[in-house]
């Protein structure tokens, strides 16, 4: 059965910092509505984590996935007068699994709460390293970092990606994917099939998550809708668990 999950975004709006942010699907929304995805505010549903129905029940249910910070950056600067406040709602709910998806791993340890040692057990931090260069980057810090449960995410995947052997037992699983959008960039299978045979090599775990908009597959240019690119890369039937429990 798989844990059921909720989504808690604390505060909105971040800044673009890499190329995977060209065509970010936040700044895509946005901008339907006006909105100035740039301006990172608080929402109201900051505390969440702590909000109760009128039974004295959390509104979040014990043993939730909670995936954190999807319409902005963890570690975005401009949050830093309020991330401490976060982190300590983080604590108290350690009956949740926390997780969220930064671009801005070298910013972790200006960011961290003084008791977190080598990580929360139901926090996971996963990293965005979208092509070669953000790899060379971001793969080392992230390594290095003091964080429990890592999750390495190539989305949007924009090019060849080659982790110069450096998988292993200290990552549980890449997830890789297509860019979506009208203006997406075409994702070629080839690249999805070779970090899925790193990640076989390395015994870590890998998951496609999505095909994206343009999917380059044996010659063939492919426009797949927005509706069909999850359950179109479940067909590929090509994701990989890892045999060895770390």
């Amino acid at each position: 059965m798989s844990q059921k999950a909720s989504i808690w975004n604390p505060w909105h709006g971040c800044h673009k910092l890499s190329e995977g942010c060209r065509h970010c699907y936040v700044y895509r929304t946005d901008g339907k509505y006006g909105k100035d995805s740039s301006v990172v505010a608080k929402t109201e549903k900051f505390d969440l984590p702590l909000q109760q129905k009128k039974n004295k029940t959390y509104k979040i249910p014990s043993g939730n996935l909670v995936y954190t910070c999807f319409t902005s950056d963890f570690l975005v600067e401009d949050a830093d007068e309020w991330r401490a406040e976060v982190w300590e709602m983080i604590r108290t709910r350690r009956d949740l699994d926390f997780l969220f998806i930064t671009k801005r791993i070298d910013r972790l340890h200006e960011c961290l709460p003084d008791d977190w040692g080598d990580g929360y057990d139901h926090v996971t931090i996963c990293c965005t390293m979208e092509n070669q260069d953000r790899i060379d980057y971001r793969l080392p810090i992230y390594k290095a970092a003091p964080i429990k449960h890592k999750i390495i995410i190539c989305e949007p995947l924009l090019g060849p990606i080659d982790f110069r052997g450096e998988l292993g037992d200290w990552v549980e699983q890449v997830v890789a994917g297509g860019e979506s959008g009208k203006e997406a960039r075409i994702c070629n299978y080839d690249w999805v099939l070779d970090i899925r045979r790193q990640c076989m090599e390395a015994d870590v775990g890998f998951w496609f998550k999505q095909t994206g908009s343009y999917l380059l597959k044996e010659g063939c240019e492919y426009k797949i809708a927005r509706q069909f690119q999850h359950s179109q890369a479940r067909k590929a039937g090509i994701n990989y668990e890892r045999k060895k429990e770390k």
